[in-house]
């Protein structure tokens, strides 16, 4: 049996029971809570501080991949947006918050 079989079986037989069937469903959303905040929340928080602090680290010359999947090197930084050279005298201007991750990071996470 599942933890959360259990907690609803002792859920359904406590309003009978008294004191703790008022409680059940209370601890109920505390718990699940607790579940969402561990495995959803607390992970997504860490990469995005993770993120922001890659882009702060962003220098010309480093190798990135935006979100749209193109590879190229900074050219310049400014204070929303990033020049990416994609091929030779080819530059693009994109938005800083689509730079994800470096080349190298890129391709260490695909093998």
């Amino acid at each position: 049996m599942s933890l959360l079989s259990v907690l609803l079986q002792a859920g359904a037989a406590a309003p009978g029971a008294g004191g703790l069937g008022s409680y059940s469903g209370i601890l109920m959303m505390v718990l699940i809570f607790v579940v969402f905040y561990f495995f959803m929340i607390r992970p997504q928080t860490k990469r995005q501080k993770e993120i922001k602090k890659q882009r702060e680290a962003m220098k010309p010359g480093d190798s990135v991949v935006t979100s749209g999947g193109i590879y190229g090197k900074v050219k310049d930084i400014k204070e929303t947006t990033v020049i990416v050279e994609i091929a030779d005298n080819v530059r693009i201007k994109v938005d800083k918050n689509s730079v994800f991750a470096s080349a190298q990071d890129a391709q260490t996470e695909v093998k």
